[in-house]
């Protein structure tokens, strides 16, 4: 437990060099990393949620992408690609920013809405 604790400690410090002022909304970001669940933050533009979501990634070595949702964004814009290469003379897939160990996805509700578009398991919870 111990360990833990001064893990989360380093972390929160660490962080805390960079975004001043938000000691609360740090604390409950690295509680849900720390247990391995997701996190929603909504907040009105330039106060710091992609450099949050940054900074916290850069402080545990993570890999960090940004998704940017727009209304003719495809599905394979999130998830990847497969492309064949015709010096190989096969297919290369090539990943998309949702294979990242951490993810932050802004103005996903510009997304189109799918006709029978189904909702992910994850998102149901």
């Amino acid at each position: 437990m111990q360990i833990v604790q001064s893990i989360g400690e380093r972390l929160l410090r660490n962080v805390q060099q960079v975004i001043v002022g938000k000691d609360a909304e740090i604390r409950l970001t690295l509680l849900a990393l720390l247990c391995e669940g997701h996190l929603l933050i909504e907040d009105v533009p330039g106060v710091g949620k992609t450099m949050l979501a940054r900074s916290i990634a850069r402080s545990v070595g993570c890999s960090f992408r940004r998704i940017q949702f727009t209304p003719d964004m495809l599905p394979s814009d999130v998830t990847g690609v497969s492309i064949f290469n015709q010096k190989n003379m096969e297919f290369e897939f090539r990943p998309g920013p949702i294979m990242a160990q951490i993810v932050l996805t802004d103005e996903i509700n510009r997304a189109t809405p799918r006709k029978n578009g189904r909702v992910p398991e994850g998102e149901k919870e």
